[in-house]
């Protein structure tokens, strides 16, 4: 079965900036959507960016829209999310995450596999 690792959170500070990456151990993406969550502390998991195959289509949650660009690499099989002006309320642990279903109504509930998460973290 293929693992999805995540990698690239950290400490920063408001405003920096920061690129997530997920890739695919033992295999591939193959041609599924994947997507970005979220989970702060004491909060459920929330969406916050999906891309399409092969990579076309993207959506966004509204509290990153215009700060977070995520896009695809298939050639690398490696999904990134790029973050900009992150801010103290993006602090969380982000998951990768493939849905079959297609990226349009990515949720947690299509979702058919989950990384282990990595912690961004950013002071004020």
């Amino acid at each position: 079965q293929v693992q999805l690792v995540e990698s690239g959170g950290g400490l920063v500070q408001a405003g920096d900036s920061l690129t997530l990456s997920c890739g695919a151990s033992g295999g591939t993406f193959s041609t599924y959507a994947v997507g970005w969550f979220r989970q702060a502390p004491g909060k459920e998991r929330e969406f916050v960016a999906a891309i399409s195959w092969p990579g076309r289509t993207t959506y966004y949650a509204d509290s990153v829209k215009g700060r977070f660009t995520i896009s695809r690499d298939n050639a690398k099989n490696t999904v990134y999310l790029q973050m900009n002006s992150l801010k103290p309320e993006d602090t969380a642990v982000y998951y990768c995450a493939t849905d079959p279903s297609g990226a349009r109504n990515m949720g947690v509930r299509s979702v058919n596999s989950w990384g282990r998460g990595t912690q961004v973290t950013v002071s004020s």
